[in-house]
């Protein structure tokens, strides 16, 4: 037996008990030998044969892992001398990143994500817009490529949907998994987590702003369709609304006869979706003063707010905060459940 048969079997070992594939612990045994420089450039490999002789497994493993470090370029082949060393390489960081869609506050969410990660890390995104089985498409596609799995489990509320949806989660390791916007309280495990609370994120995110609330007559909801939280959110403002003393309505449609002066309207479909453009322009018409007549709020911030109507109220999630919570997570490889911060951005509109 050559030194480097003797070295490559009696220091590589496979469990195959594991749930790592057999091939990806020998290429992961291998990349160790290689980075410690106990392998070095231009050392031969064994053989096919060789190697799953000694090991034990099949000759289509050990060519699928020397196949797939030919790939990453740490060994290379050449004919009448078979696999051998290239150079050692620094593993980057593989994460796929399964978004519901991208949104404008989605892209506060990322910019603050990569901006605080390592240079040794690769994103991947897919987008699964609702859809499970889309979702599960990319979740078993991928189960072995990547090192990290950062998902917004933005899915239909329903029992049927969620225990679906958590049972794809499930394949998922939980040093592989991270969960972002949303907590899923049946799903256990030590996985991480940086959340909003749709329902107590909303009273607190009204409450500081109840010395203005006050000063109007009625605090009017724009909650149209297409928000999955809807309900939990109107949960939340009917507490703080009873609470205060303050009237309230939530409306599904917008006409000319629902705005009035000394009225303050919460749009929670709020990225320059129809709803906000129509009441903006409804108030243009009727000729009712933006910030003084009438007050508006926003549900979740994006960087174009700060230029609408001179500045548009919001009350949001951090999602930079998120995003960077989410990056530290990762480089510290240290996994937690956290609710992330819920804001009042005070701008000309309210």
């Amino acid at each position: 037996m050559s030194y480097i048969n003797s070295i490559m079997s009696s220091q590589i070992t496979i469990d195959t008990n594991s749930q790592t594939p057999v091939y990806k612990q020998l290429i992961n045994n291998i990349q160790a030998l290689v980075n410690s420089d106990i392998l070095q450039k231009g050392d031969v490999l064994p053989s096919l044969n060789e190697l799953s002789h000694h090991l034990g497994i099949s000759k289509e493993t050990v060519k699928k892992s020397y196949v797939h470090l030919r790939n990453k370029g740490i060994i290379e082949s050449a004919h009448g001398k078979g696999f051998y060393i290239v150079d050692k390489i620094k593993e980057k960081i593989s994460i796929l990143l399964i978004f519901d869609k991208i949104s404008s506050h989605k892209q506060v969410l990322l910019n603050s994500f990569t901006t605080n990660l390592n240079d040794n890390t690769e994103i991947t995104i897919r987008l699964h817009n609702q859809d499970i089985s889309l979702f599960e498409k990319f979740v078993e596609e991928n189960i072995d490529r990547f090192d990290f799995f950062v998902i917004t489990p933005h899915f239909p509320l329903d029992d049927i949907s969620q225990k679906r949806v958590i049972k794809i989660l499930k394949k998922i390791p939980n040093r592989k998994l991270i969960l972002l916007d949303r907590k899923i309280e049946a799903l256990r495990g030590n996985y991480g987590v940086i959340y909003q609370d749709f329902e107590i994120d909303v009273y607190k995110g009204l409450s500081l702003g109840i010395d203005t609330m006050k000063k109007f007559d009625k605090l009017k909801v724009f909650s149209m369709p297409g928000s999955l939280y809807a309900r939990l959110i109107e949960k939340g403002i009917s507490r703080f609304c009873s609470e205060n003393k303050l009237p309230y309505e939530i409306l599904h449609d917008i006409d000319i006869n629902t705005i009035q002066k000394n009225e303050v309207y919460l749009v929670i479909n709020s990225q320059l979706d129809s709803e906000l453009i129509e009441l903006i322009r409804t108030a243009k018409t009727k000729d009712l003063k933006i910030g003084s007549d009438i007050g508006i709020i926003s549900y979740n911030e994006s960087p174009i707010n700060e230029i609408i109507l001179d500045g548009l109220t919001v009350i949001s999630t951090d999602f930079t905060e998120m995003g960077r919570l989410a990056a530290k997570m990762i480089t510290t490889k240290s996994f937690e459940k956290v609710r992330c911060n819920f804001l009042m951005i005070r701008r000309s509109s309210f």
